[in-house]
Parts: C-alpha cells; structure tokens; sequence
C-alpha cells in the first residue's frame, strides 16, 4: 500500500490515548517528519513544547490559573481543567514564531506550523500510535501563553495530544471530492469537477 492508503487515508483522532506514549527514538522521528514541513522563506516558524508525566498537572494548574484569573471558577470546572491535560500520556505544544515584519506573510508562517502538525500526526499513526490536535480557549490565553514560555512573537498553533489508541477512533464524515472541488476555466467560468 502506498503512503495515501495507509497513514494518510486511514488517519484518525483518537480522542481516547492511555500510556505508552512514544518512547524518545519514535518521538524522534515524528518530530523530525514535523519539520520537514513546507516552509515559504525557509523561515522555520515552528518549535514544539513535549508535556509529559508531572508536566501534565503543571499544565493543568497553569490552566486553573488562567481561567481563574477571569474571575471565579467553581470547583468543577477547576477538576475539569486540571484533567485536560491527563487525556493523553503526553502532549506536543505546536508553537509558532512568527516573524511580523518579514516579506513572508504571517498566515504562511502559521499554515507551515499547521502542515508540521499534520506531518506529526501522521508520523504518529504509521508508528502505530493514537493522536489528535486541540485547540480552544487555553491555546490562545495569555496566561498560558506566558506560562508555557513564549515569546511575544509566539503563538500555539495546537495541542497534540499523543498516546497509544485506548478506543475506536473518531468516524470521518463522509465527503465527495466532487463537493469540494471545481474547475476553473477563466472569469466566471466554473465547471464541476465532474
């Protein structure tokens, strides 16, 4: 089978990983198929923050403390941030660098992060391993952003959570190519694609 009917075809999120996560050879390689990612300007716009075991609950405090210094968070959703994190034996934070003044826009700078986050999670499916990509509300909090260390000039593209599949994987909604493609034959001349 080639690399379309395997890794890229068959990938899934797993929203349910338990341990092992990927020991530090296979880690490795999905890091290293990350960076491998296009890159406009060979800027290399990307750095990646691995979480694991004790950081994890770090994590999980550093976002009590951002939602809380919104204003007071009742005790359940304190549990529940705290066990964000613990959805995964290990977690890559995708960072960004983003070079604002640069001839290369910032929102190719942010697509090349987002194509080494898709390597990786490909990368973690071929080496057998569940995987799934977060955002949401902590990823662009600036608590979080400050706790996790990043400059002024960072931003998190995603949470990539990462472990061995503890469940199915989540189903794809089916989709045509036909619905999402056409062909453009000049000024309003859009054909269907077939």
């Amino acid at each position: 089978m080639s690399l379309i009917e395997t890794a890229i075809a068959e990938r899934r999120s797993c929203p349910k990983l338990e341990a092992p996560a990927p020991d530090a050879a296979v880690l490795d390689r999905i890091l290293g198929a990350a960076i491998t990612a296009p890159d406009h300007g060979r800027l290399k716009p990307w750095r990646f923050l691995v979480i694991e075991d004790d950081g994890l609950s770090a994590l999980g405090e550093l976002f009590v403390a951002a939602e809380s210094s919104a204003g007071d968070v009742s005790e359940a959703q304190e549990k529940t941030l705290r066990g964000h994190p613990h959805r995964a034996p290990m977690i890559l934070v995708a960072v960004a660098s983003i070079e604002p003044e640069h001839k290369i826009p910032v929102v190719e700078q942010q697509v090349a992060v987002g194509c080494a986050v898709q390597n990786a999670l490909l990368a973690a499916e071929a080496a057998g391993f569940g995987a799934y990509w977060r955002t949401g509300p902590m990823a662009y909090h600036p608590k979080v952003k400050s706790g996790l260390g990043l400059g002024a000039n960072e931003e998190i593209i995603g949470f990539v959570y990462i472990g061995s599949p503890g469940g199915e994987a989540g189903k794809r909604p089916s989709q045509s190519i036909a619905e999402v493609t056409q062909r453009w034959a000049g000024t309003d001349k859009i054909l269907p694609w077939k």
